[in-house]
């Protein structure tokens, strides 16, 4: 029998410091996501970032918390219940880091009798610090779990027809005449990490327009996959190139994909952008950085610069057209 096998970043357990902490350490630990020597990834990691940035990282979570807990958790668990009533096959919710765990989502799609898991990472762009490193630690536990499973990965779905279609009309849901401008916020990550990727060693950020030149790298290109997202989804929507824009947002140190969110949601307003839309596509399920660092940071930041709305667009979350698209895949 097919199981399915649906994964997302992770959270924290709860708000307790303590809690916070432990995910950090987990998270930042990670080689694909800082990816420096052990020995000064550890002194980073553990002798700075967690001491100094878990009380804020902690107030963050706590301001988007619900009674239920983390939403990118409730989310998350509750789009593996709609997929699963939908197909009438098992299907289990793990996170990468911290709980519900990977151990413990393949061990009970095991004992319902799952030999086959389509494993679908709920990225729909591919990078090292969540694609890449998502399926290595699956293959992982369950060779370490000995089970036999037969696992088959989708890595990446961000030209899909489906998910196009779903994200398209989630954004038309919010979008009304008075808004002058759509941004598409993405998470950042630091240009190494794509030339990192890149398998041909010797296209990605070598020239200005390499993310619109066809290229054995695009499979692994995160860029290049964002900037075809929106492409795809301001084309489903008729926008005029005049009225949207890409930008990255969670951006650590210098070196990281440009231009940043905060950056530009500080000089919209001054180019005549005052009623503006924002939609996070890198994320499937609303979590600390949509509901965070954009719905309050920034807001706060678009409003302060002389910003006169702010539509926050949600994530997809458990949407029936997500479901009809994973659903096809």
């Amino acid at each position: 029998m097919q199981g399915i096998l649906l994964i997302n970043l992770g959270s924290p357990d709860d708000t307790e410091l303590s809690s916070i902490k432990s995910y950090l350490k987990e998270f930042l630990m990670d080689e694909y996501v800082i990816d420096i020597p052990k020995l000064v990834r550890n002194v980073l990691v553990k002798g700075l970032i967690v001491p100094f940035r878990s009380k804020g990282t902690q107030e963050a979570y706590t301001s988007i918390w619900t009674d239920e807990g983390s939403p990118l958790i409730l989310n998350s668990i509750k789009t593996a219940k709609k997929l699963q009533a939908r197909l009438g096959i098992p299907v289990e919710c793990a996170m990468r880091y911290k709980n519900p765990s990977i151990e413990l989502a393949l061990r009970t799609l095991s004992e319902k009798g799952c030999k086959k898991i389509k494993v679908i990472p709920l990225y729909p762009h591919y990078a090292m610090a969540t694609s890449l490193t998502t399926e290595l630690e699956v293959k992982r536990v369950e060779n370490e779990l000995g089970f036999g499973l037969q696992l088959d990965f989708i890595s990446s779905f961000y030209n899909d027809n489906g998910y196009i279609n779903s994200l398209s009309s989630k954004i038309d849901e919010h979008l009304n005449p008075s808004i002058d401008y759509l941004l598409f916020s993405y998470h950042g990550i630091p240009e190494r990490h794509v030339t990192k990727t890149d398998p041909t060693n010797s296209h990605c950020l070598k020239e200005k327009n390499c993310c619109e030149v066809d290229s054995l790298a695009k499979p692994f290109c995160y860029r290049a996959q964002v900037l075809e997202t929106s492409r795809l989804c301001a084309s489903k929507l008729q926008l005029d190139e005049s009225k949207w824009g890409v930008s990255f947002q969670s951006r650590i140190g210098p070196g990281w994909l440009k231009p940043f969110s905060d950056i530009e949601l500080k000089e919209l307003p001054k180019r005549g952008k005052k009623n503006i839309a924002v939609v996070c596509p890198a994320f499937i399920a609303d979590n600390l950085e949509t509901l965070e660092e954009m719905d309050i940071r920034g807001r706060e930041t678009f409003m302060e610069a002389g910003g006169e709305s702010f539509t926050y667009i949600p994530c997809l979350n458990s949407d029936d057209s997500f479901i009809d698209f994973l659903s096809s895949i």
